[in-house]
């Protein structure tokens, strides 16, 4: 049994002048978002044994948060492909996952995570969850899914269980979407 955790980087700021999107921060919305993410996967019992990440300034600064939260260090190895990958991209990083490994974190961005979590798991009629994502991903929001296999190669479209689809919004109304 492999159990895979995608969590997309809090909300980063745009009033932040920098050159390159790779070094967005995160803005005080989005750090507070991480560390309630934290607090939440603390309560729940989110476990894992490795983490991947990618290097961007804005993911960095959410796992420091969760961290916080979380009530441990989270000390991932920093994947520069993880950065605006594709769900593709994703998988064939999961697949390379050593097998002693049965739980794995994955910390990157959007539309790879949402895209690779619909590919994972089957579109079931009924199925709350999968449909919350396919709606949307929120930053900061966490999918835990399941795979019954021995083998992080296994892992293949539509093989998947989600357990559990959390946003930011589901653990405190404060952090849903800016009303403008």
């Amino acid at each position: 049994m492999k159990r895979l955790i995608l969590l997309r980087h809090a909300k980063s700021s745009w009033d932040d002048p920098v050159e390159r999107d790779f070094d967005r921060p995160l803005n005080a919305k989005g750090k507070r978002a991480a560390t309630t993410m934290g607090e939440h996967m603390q309560e729940e019992g989110v476990l894992f044994d490795s983490a991947i990440a990618s290097p961007a300034v804005r993911v960095v600064e959410t796992l420091e948060s969760v961290a916080q939260g979380y009530g441990e260090a989270i000390e991932p190895e920093w994947d520069r492909r993880v950065y605006l990958a594709s769900n593709m991209t994703l998988l064939d990083i999961v697949h390379e996952v050593d097998d002693s490994i049965g739980s794995l974190l994955l910390a990157g961005h959007n539309s790879g995570l949402e895209d690779l979590v619909l590919l994972l798991v089957p579109d079931s009629k009924g199925d709350k969850a999968r449909a919350e994502v396919e709606e949307k991903f929120p930053t900061c929001s966490l999918a835990e899914m399941e795979f019954d296999v021995e083998s992080w190669e296994d892992l293949a479209p539509g093989t998947g269980k989600l357990l559990r689809f959390v946003r930011p919004r589901d653990l405190d109304s404060e952090l849903g979407p800016d009303d403008y």
